[in-house]
């Protein structure tokens, strides 16, 4: 009977641990065709070049590698918390890499337009002007007119190879450049003067855009100063009369109102960062 038992709990185990593990596999084949798959094409567009599985792989590793840190640190609660935390970084991160990218690309797009404006007035064509920029400029624009280049040599039309550009970088200034570039090839225009233009708009709504953020800079920091003083005070409150926050913390009252507090921390925070999120 003891044997029938025995052997009853390890068949039981073994079944879990294949559901489980079927679970996990079914979830991390939805991660890699939803997030890694669209992760890996951001990261190509930055000449970054990595497959899903490979994505995946590294993220699983981060997961792992901070849930033991915080089962090490915190307990159970904090492992979950960090495993979470590790599955959605790499995706933010690679979002945040690659808006940066296209902020650099913005600011050199207006010295590379000045530099094509004076090649087309001296004689060179669209082509030239763009390998020479391609040649002068550092990552990543000198990237991606190299790109550009490599697909017109190829044979690529240039207003098929400028919407291939304009497909990889995804910048709002670049798809107004090659849609104004576009227009002037076939219906004719001073593409010299039309550059000249377009790097004076966007140097202007750069310098509008750093008035705007110098003005609200202050109140993003009066969000943060404001949202951090609740934790702040109950970290003192519980260094001064741990006699009184133990009981409190520990009770169900206390937990309540915990979390009501971190509710409206969080409305409060979106809620000044919505006022002062101006959107250009």
């Amino acid at each position: 009977m003891l044997g029938l038992a025995i052997l009853f709990f390890f068949v039981s185990v073994f079944l879990l641990t294949l559901f489980v593990l079927s679970i996990m596999s079914k979830a991390l084949k939805l991660y890699e065709e939803r997030y890694a798959t669209s992760g890996t094409r951001d990261l190509r567009d930055m000449f970054m070049f990595i497959s899903p599985s490979q994505l995946v792989m590294i993220t699983v590793a981060i997961s792992v590698f901070l849930g033991f840190f915080g089962l090490l640190v915190g307990g159970i609660w904090l492992a979950l918390l960090f495993l979470v935390f590790g599955f959605v970084s790499p995706y933010y991160a690679i979002q945040y890499l690659r808006k940066r990218r296209i902020e650099r690309f913005n600011r050199q797009l207006v010295d590379a337009l000045v530099q094509m404006s004076a090649a087309l007035r001296a004689g060179l064509t669209l082509s030239q002007a763009a390998e020479a920029v391609a040649k002068e400029f550092d990552p990543p624009l000198g990237q991606e007119f190299g790109l550009f280049i490599k697909e017109v040599k190829l044979g690529i039309t240039i207003e098929e190879a400028l919407d291939n550009l304009a497909d990889r970088v995804e910048s709002e200034d670049l798809r107004l450049l090659v849609v104004a570039t576009n227009v002037a090839r076939k219906l004719g225009g001073n593409m010299a003067e039309m550059y000249e233009i377009i790097a004076g708009t966007i140097r202007e709504r750069f310098r509008i855009e750093g008035k705007i953020k110098a003005l609200t800079s202050q109140g993003k920091m009066q969000a943060i100063v404001v949202g951090a003083m609740p934790p702040l005070l109950g970290l003192v409150l519980y260094a001064m009369r741990p006699d009184l926050m133990g009981p409190f913390l520990e009770s169900m009252f206390g937990k309540i109102v915990i979390l009501i507090i971190a509710v409206m921390e969080t409305v409060g925070i979106l809620w000044i960062r919505k006022i002062v999120e101006v959107d250009f």
